[in-house]
């Protein structure tokens, strides 16, 4: 009897453990589509021209803290001597300085992004970048990718996770 009962609990614990490992888990990855990009194009003519434009504003904008940094020890010296009206003339040049740097690192960064943005939307690109996504989702068991840079971008899905067509009959469209 005590053999019997010993049988059917390894039994039990054999159907459980094999209901559990039928059940499919689902396996999330993350895609840092941006080092992707940047791996894919390192070399391209492009990719040069983005970077020595970026090197570029970043050199006109270290030159003009610069500038605003001396601005700023000129308006110490006076105000230490007691010139209190040249100290203001400089204060005025120092706003001034700081609202270009302002606008310009604006003006630069804006222009940097839509640069960055034209060469990320390449169709090329992505129609390259959804086959690997998809040829590395389904060979490594990936029920959905999601992007490190946009929340809640979803790259890649198996259409085993849809569930639209299931809610919209439930909902009584169809």
């Amino acid at each position: 009897m005590k053999s019997n009962i010993k049988f059917f609990a390894v039994l039990l614990i054999l159907f459980c453990s094999a209901k559990m490992y039928s059940q499919q888990i689902t396996k999330f990855g993350v895609v840092d589509t941006s080092k992707v990009y940047n791996a894919y194009y390192r070399n391209s003519t492009a990719i040069r021209n983005y970077e020595k434009k970026k090197a570029e504003f970043q050199e006109e904008i270290n030159k003009q803290t610069e500038s605003l940094n001396q601005l700023q020890q000129k308006r110490l010296e006076y105000v230490n001597s007691g010139n209190d009206t040249a100290a203001l003339k400089v204060e005025a040049e120092i706003t001034k300085k700081k609202e270009y740097i302002t606008e310009y690192a604006n003006a630069k960064n804006v222009e940097l992004e839509t640069m960055q943005k034209t060469l990320q939307t390449s169709d090329d690109f992505y129609k390259k970048l959804y086959n690997v996504l998809a040829k590395i989702a389904e060979s490594g068991g990936y029920s959905m990718i999601l992007s490190l840079q946009d929340a809640n971008s979803i790259l890649w899905y198996s259409s085993s996770v849809d569930i639209t067509n299931q809610v919209i009959s439930e909902l009584g469209g169809y």
